[in-house]
């Protein structure tokens, strides 16, 4: 009971230790982003007065305003700059779909299709060990195959280990048979019968040697 109350402890520490630094992270973005807030505002305040004062002295010169469409709506700046952000994008990437044709496309295919071409289907492993097992007319330990195959295939670089793991996966299935001679382990076809003298079926097929 005191190792999992221990336990427990240490991962309820550990999660408010990171609550705690995820809440100062966030804290610290609120006052970035209300800094720049406030500096925006101050910003748009002094461009109103500057507005106020160029309309005032516009009006004592007795010169008609030039456009009061623009006057007469709020100035908010960062709506603007987002939709014109927006729009930017958005003609950007209708100009790059026009001025990218459609050429590079079927070079992209016949690519695929030429790669496919200069790389042939290999057969798996695990079909060259069945393989190899089903012509085979005695028991044969993953050490002997591994060599069999290294020898048939060199450019594969089959290793022992990788061989044993695929033999008991096969025996597992029932698609190999695995018999013990002392502590030596050898592995036949299910069509090919074991020798029954001085070689013990292993109980547990489900583990390598």
């Amino acid at each position: 009971m005191s190792e999992t109350t221990t336990g427990t402890n240490g991962v309820t520490i550990q999660y408010a230790a990171q609550v705690a630094g995820d809440l100062e992270r966030n804290l610290k973005e609120q006052e970035r982003i209300a800094g720049e807030i406030t500096l925006l505002q101050e910003q748009l305040a002094s461009l109103e007065k500057d507005r106020s004062v160029l309309l005032n002295v516009q009006q004592a010169l007795g010169v008609e305003p030039a456009s009061t469409a623009p006057a007469a709506e709020p100035p908010t700046v960062p709506a603007p700059r987002k939709k014109a952000a927006a729009a930017a994008g958005a003609s950007r990437q209708t100009k790059a779909k026009k001025s990218a044709p459609a050429a590079p496309k079927p070079a992209g295919k016949k690519k695929a299709p030429n790669k496919a071409a200069a790389e042939p289907a290999q057969p798996s492993l695990v079909s060259l060990v069945r393989e190899h097992l089903a012509g085979q007319s005695e028991p044969r330990s993953a050490a002997e195959i591994a060599q069999s195959l290294g020898q048939q295939h060199p450019e594969r670089g089959i290793k022992t280990t990788v061989v044993r793991t695929t033999l008991e996966g096969l025996v597992a299935k029932n698609h190999a048979q695995r018999t013990k001679q002392g502590t030596s382990v050898f592995y036949t076809s299910p069509e090919t019968p074991a020798p029954a003298t001085g070689q013990e079926q292993d109980p547990q097929q489900g583990q390598p040697a």
